[in-house]
């Protein structure tokens, strides 16, 4: 009997053994991952990827960053080139129209149009609309940022200066750029500046199109620029004023040997253009106070669009683990843990009117300013040259920019430069 016992148990042992031996553990899906910004932006997509990992432990997220937008743009290109980009990468809608043409992106619409967890009807329209390009959707937006102007409220102060607040006009921007531009120290050289913004298309765009002019003769279906029309001309020459008139912004060597942003954290600028992005890094400011304004403006209301999207990779193996980390980083819980650093201003609706957004303890006071100029909000055209137009185009509004061309003269070279770039393949 104990020797039946015993030969019993050695083949139940050996059975289960066997069966342990055949199962192997689940291998964690793998989803690359790759963003641009600053240390402040990685660490904020970095607590998303690790909440998303939390909650899904089948899968695993490699984050790959590079710190420059310029670097970031080259690294993609090229890994596509090696046919080994990412599984999902961040990306302007400026620059989808390359990718999407050459069939290097998986369109995004079949997977939303299946979700359970989040619908197009969800988010901002201008932000989903700004990714359809050729008939599809292509990126699922995270954001729906605007340009706004950051102001150092203890240079407002000791200045006496009104804060500036909606409806505030063209006239009204230079006013108090001039009346916080000074040489502090009576050298001569001036060593604080009214305001701070980039000398390129996306930046002088919002004016335009206050001014009643367009960035391109028909903005369905653009074949030029538009820079030459009167309208888009006013605008362009008080753009270029700010610098080669009013001098309130720093000339080329000021600029060259520190960009308008470093020259913000330092309290040595009072008024810095950018989009919702630079949040986080101002928020490490401790030395003074600061908040956002909306535009100045002039004839009509308008603002430029800022938005980057979830795209993914057409030749992505496992598009369905790559859906899912998409699906979750633009749920509300993925929109909130983003928002709540700052980064973002949300393009679910019902994330960017709650408090992961609007937090009153948090910096800027008045973050409302991003949500009320939705409707005013425009987008650059969707090409696959765009990018290319864009870029040459801003070489020449900077030669105009720091007195090296008129405006005329800029409008027309780049109009001449750029011609070719219409022309669809």
């Amino acid at each position: 009997m104990r020797t039946r016992i015993t030969l019993s148990l050695l083949v139940l042992v050996t059975v289960l053994s066997a069966v342990a031996g055949c199962a192997t553990p689940q291998r964690s899906r793998q989803v690359s991952f790759m963003i641009f910004g600053s240390q402040e932006e990685y660490q904020a997509y970095k607590s998303l990827v690790d909440a998303f990992q939390v909650d899904n432990p089948g899968y695993t997220i490699d984050l790959r960053y590079v710190p420059s937008d310029a670097d970031f743009r080259r690294r993609l290109a090229a890994d596509f080139s090696a046919g080994s980009p990412s599984d999902v990468f961040l990306l302007n809608y400026r620059r989808i129209a390359p990718f999407a043409a050459e069939g290097a992106m998986a369109p995004i619409e079949p997977f939303l149009a299946q979700s359970t967890v989040i619908q197009e009807g969800d988010y901002f329209q201008p932000a989903i609309d700004a990714f359809r390009f050729q008939g599809q959707l292509w990126c699922l937006p995270q954001n729906v940022s605007s340009l706004v102007v950051y102001y150092n409220k203890a240079l407002f102060d000791a200045a006496g200066l009104a804060y500036p607040a909606a409806g505030w006009t063209w006239d009204d921007f230079v006013a108090t750029a001039k009346a916080l531009t000074l040489d502090l120290d009576g050298d001569g050289v001036l060593d604080q500046y009214g305001a701070s913004i980039d000398p390129i298309l996306y930046r002088l765009a919002p004016f335009i199109w206050q001014a009643g002019g367009e960035l391109v003769d028909d903005p369905a279906n653009p074949t030029r620029l538009a820079l030459d029309s009167p309208e888009a001309l006013r605008a362009f020459q008080w753009f270029v004023d700010l610098q080669v008139k009013e001098q309130v912004v720093p000339d080329a060597a000021a600029a060259a040997a520190r960009d308008g942003e470093s020259r913000f954290l330092d309290g040595t600028v009072g008024m810095y253009f950018n989009s919702r992005r630079s949040t986080p890094t101002m928020r490490t400011i401790e030395s003074f106070d600061w908040d956002v304004a909306p535009l100045p403006q002039d004839a009509q209301p308008a603002s430029v669009l800022h938005v980057d999207g979830y795209c993914m990779a057409e030749k992505t193996q496992d598009k369905e683990a790559a859906w899912k980390f998409i699906e979750y980083a633009n749920s509300s819980k993925g929109q909130e843990i983003i928002a709540r650093t700052g980064r973002t201003v949300p393009s679910l609706r019902s994330v960017a009117q709650s408090p992961a957004f609007l937090d009153p303890t948090q910096k800027p006071a008045s973050s409302q300013v991003w949500l009320d100029v939705v409707p005013s909000l425009r987008a650059v055209p969707v090409l696959p040259k765009w990018p290319a137009i864009e870029d040459a185009t801003s070489k020449e509004i900077e030669r105009a920019f720091y007195g090296q061309a008129t405006v005329e003269e800029a409008a027309a070279a780049a109009d001449s430069l750029t011609r070719s770039m219409f022309i669809q393949p």
